[in-house]
């Protein structure tokens, strides 16, 4: 976790761009916790609700509130188009 920060990574085992953002995230040490939307069908209901599609990679990063419950505070579709703002995103 990130200065409270938690990132949550949606992928497929199938998806290029999914497989690139893990290596990028292991070999970086950063901690994620990963979602494999095609081991649970709830998970892709999930990614609907946060950005209104399926598609993968999804970062979603969450803070706790108050009372522990945690809530998004910033998503992205996509590693490479988006790599520069999940990087700043991670080093906050």
């Amino acid at each position: 976790m990130i200065k409270g920060i938690k990132l949550e990574l949606y992928t497929r085992p199938i998806c290029s761009d999914c497989q690139e953002s893990k290596k990028y995230l292991s070999s970086n040490r950063i901690d994620y916790e990963h979602k494999d939307v095609s081991q649970n069908i709830d998970l892709e209901r999930d990614m609907k609700k946060i950005s209104g599609n399926r598609i993968v990679p999804l970062f979603a990063f969450y803070k706790k509130n108050f009372w522990g419950k945690k809530k998004i505070i910033k998503y992205f579709v996509g590693f490479e188009n988006n790599k520069e703002e999940i990087l700043n995103m991670l080093k906050k």
